[in-house]
C-alpha cells in the first residue's frame, strides 16, 4: 500500500508555529516573520476560508509547507508565503507590501496576485493569462504558488461546493502540476494528491474563482 498524503495545518496559530519554528530560524528572521503574520492579519480582518476556518490559517500552512517539507530558511520566501494572498484578497496596494517589506518580497507578492480584468477581458481569460504567466516565473515564486495551491487543495473534499472541487481539480491538474515536475518533493506530493482526488476529474466544470 502506498504512502497516504502528507497534509499540514496550523490551527495553532502563529504563536504554536512560532514556537516549533525556534531554532530553525534565527530570531531576526522570526521578528520579520512577525511583521509580515501581524501586517497580513490586519489585512485579512474576519476573512474565513470556504471551509469556515480563520483565513489566517492558509497562509500560514503555505509557510509550513515551505519550512516542514522543503526546509526553507530564506525569510523573504517565507515571508511572501504569508503576505501571498493580502494584494489579490484585500485592498491592499504592492505599494504598502513594497514599502514595509522590500522589493524581493513585493515583487514574490506580484508574481503570484492574480490582477483584476483589464477592460474588456473576461474573469475566467484573466485568470487564464495569469496561470500561464507563472510559468515565466522565478523559481522562489513559483514555490511559493505550488505550496499555496498545496494548502488549498490538500483537503479538496472538505470544500463545501461540490463544482468548485471538480473545477478545482481539473485546474490544478491543467496548470499547476506541470510547475511541480521540477520540484522533486512538490512532484512526488502532486502524483500522490492526483491518485487521491482523480475521481473528481470524471466531470468538466469551469475554472475556480
Amino acid at each position: 500500500m502506498g504512502i497516504g498524503l502528507r497534509t499540514f495545518e496550523a490551527k495553532a496559530g502563529w504563536s504554536g508555529l512560532r514556537e516549533r519554528l525556534t531554532g530553525r530560524l534565527p530570531e531576526h528572521d522570526l521578528v520579520l516573520l512577525d511583521e509580515a503574520v501581524e501586517f497580513a492579519v490586519v489585512w485579512h480582518a474576519d476573512q474565513v476560508r470556504p471551509a469556515g476556518e480563520p483565513y489566517v490559517e492558509h497562509l500560514l500552512e503555505v509557510v509550513c509547507v515551505l519550512v516542514d517539507a522543503l526546509e526553507t530558511t530564506d525569510v523573504d520566501v517565507l515571508r511572501a508565503a504569508v503576505l501571498h494572498d493580502v494584494v489579490e484578497d484585500t485592498d491592499c496596494a504592492p505599494a504598502d507590501v513594497r514599502r514595509q517589506f522590500g522589493q524581493r518580497v513585493a515583487d514574490l507578492v506580484e508574481w503570484v496576485t492574480k490582477p483584476e480584468p483589464t477592460e474588456g477581458q473576461l474573469p475566467a481569460e484573466a485568470r487564464a493569462a495569469y496561470l500561464a504567466r507563472l510559468r515565466a516565473a522565478p523559481t522562489d515564486a513559483i514555490v511559493v504558488k505550488l505550496a499555496d495551491r498545496l494548502s488549498n487543495v490538500q483537503r479538496l473534499d472538505s470544500h463545501p461546493r461540490p463544482e468548485k472541487r471538480r473545477s478545482y481539480y481539473q485546474e490544478t491538474v491543467r496548470s499547476i502540476v506541470p510547475l511541480a515536475q521540477t520540484h522533486p518533493w512538490f512532484r512526488e506530493w502532486y502524483a500522490t494528491w492526483d491518485r487521491t482526488f482523480g475521481h473528481l476529474g470524471a466531470d468538466s466544470s469551469d475554472a475556480v474563482g
